[in-house]
């Protein structure tokens, strides 16, 4: 489908590491999964143009959804993830106050995302007006929605099941006051993220759930005592694996941080505008994750 085709018509209907499983591993399961990951695409609908500087036709919507089906055709599991900052940054979020996004997030069935402070910028009533197009789940351990227009429409957490694994995945975001105007979070209560990841992962590892992951929206490091995803990981339970955005780092394959039980949780993030998927392939047999090399979109 071409580019232009691709967007009208969702405008009408409106790129081996050793992990220790949650839940005791049977013999019989020797299904892999291979998740594919986005973080900050910010409205970045049409590819870079030819003549920019760093990144000439990188990205794009099109581009990401046919490498997306490719990988799909090849692999029998896959599980597409976003880490938030859906919104701003083009004219195509002022025009469309993110339906579009939405509606084209739907068509590449994405399964799960979380909301990045960007996602606030129309508001509580806005992201709900453009969220009723998501065909998929947003989560969020650490935002307390049960007073605003939210409540009820934004999960803690969720179980995916994947051929025989069973994947829980929560989101964390990160402080809204200083960074978003209050006017557009309004209610919203920020929760500790450690604590509140450690609880939500806890729960899903009751629940049997094989390999756990945190869509994060905290950013990847900083040279202040502010909660990163290293710091998450390092303070971490049960979790595998953060998907991470905010800070558009581009990691040419993810970190290793040991948490609180000495062992390894991989922390991973992929840029910006949608320029790269971050692809990570885990084999309950083998009990590895493994990162293949980040995919360009072109």
């Amino acid at each position: 489908m071409k580019r232009r085709d691709f967007i009208k018509k969702n405008m009408l209907v409106a790129g081996g590491l050793m992990v220790a499983p949650s839940a005791p591993l049977l013999a019989k399961k020797s299904t892999s999964i291979t998740i594919l990951h986005t973080n900050d695409t910010h409205s970045q609908i049409d590819p870079f143009p030819t003549n920019h500087s760093k990144y000439p036709n990188r990205g794009g919507v099109a581009a990401r959804y046919a490498l997306i089906e490719k990988i799909r055709s090849e692999e029998e599991n896959v599980l597409l993830l976003d880490a938030g900052d859906i919104f701003q940054g083009t004219p195509y979020f002022n025009v469309y106050k993110g339906v579009l996004e939405m509606k084209l997030m739907t068509k590449m069935k994405y399964d799960v995302a979380t909301l990045g402070n960007h996602d606030f910028d129309i508001g509580l009533d806005g992201f709900k007006q453009a969220a009723q197009f998501a065909e998929f789940p947003f989560v969020s351990a650490n935002y307390d929605f049960s007073e605003t227009c939210l409540n009820g429409k934004i999960k803690r957490s969720v179980i995916i099941e994947k051929g025989s694994l069973k994947i829980g995945i929560l989101g964390i975001g990160v402080e809204l006051e200083g960074l978003v105007p209050a006017s557009k979070f309004g209610d919203t209560k920020y929760l500790d993220p450690v604590e509140s990841a450690n609880s939500e992962a806890l729960s899903l590892k009751k629940q049997g759930c094989d390999l756990i992951i945190c869509l994060s929206h905290l950013g990847y490091s900083y040279e202040t005592e502010k909660i990163s995803d290293l710091k998450l990981a390092a303070q971490s339970e049960h979790i595998h694996l953060i998907i991470g955005g905010h800070t558009h780092t581009f990691l040419d394959e993810p970190t290793q941080v040991k948490n609180k039980k000495g062992e390894i949780v991989l922390v991973n993030q992929v840029g910006y505008a949608g320029i790269n998927i971050g692809r990570i392939d885990f084999d309950i047999r083998e009990r590895k994750l493994k990162c293949k090399d980040h995919i360009e979109v072109k």
